[in-house]
C-alpha cells in the first residue's frame, strides 16, 4: 500500500483529502504542519507528498527546499494543492521540484489521476 502525507494548515482540506485517498487505497496522513511532517519522518517515509504553499510556520516553498536539502527526502515527489493566486506560483513550484501542481479546490478524479501517474 502506498503512503502518501498530506500537508496542509486547514483542516476542511486534510478531511477531504484523506476521504478521496481513503476511498482510492492509499495509506494517508494528514498533518497540519510542515513541522509535524519532517517530525513524522523518523517512522514513516511517503511515496508522495501533497503540500500546501501558503501555511503559517513555514510555507511550500521552504519546506520544498528542505526536503530536497536532506539525502533522506529529495527523492520523495511532492506535488503542491493551492489556492494560491500568485499568477507565476505553479513555474515557481515546478522550479523548486514540485513534480505536479494542482489548484484547489481540486476534483477528486484529477487528484487521483494526477497520484497515480506520479506513483
Amino acid at each position: 500500500m502506498k503512503t502518501i502525507f498530506v500537508v496542509d494548515d486547514n483542516i476542511v482540506n486534510l478531511a477531504a483529502a484523506k476521504k478521496i485517498l481513503a476511498d482510492n487505497g492509499y495509506r494517508t496522513f494528514t498533518l497540519h504542519s510542515v513541522d509535524k511532517m519532517f517530525a513524522l519522518f523518523s517512522k514513516v517515509t511517503p511515496d508522495l507528498i501533497l503540500l500546501d504553499i501558503e501555511m503559517p510556520e513555514m510555507d511550500g516553498f521552504a519546506a520544498i527546499e528542505k526536503l530536497k536539502a536532506d539525502e533522506h527526502t529529495a527523492n520523495i515527489p511532492v506535488m503542491f494543492l493551492t489556492a494560491s493566486t500568485e499568477p507565476k506560483a505553479e513555474a515557481k513550484s515546478l522550479e523548486a521540484g514540485a513534480v505536479d501542481f494542482v489548484l484547489k479546490p481540486f476534483s477528486a478524479s484529477d487528484l487521483i489521476k494526477r497520484i497515480e501517474r506520479i506513483i
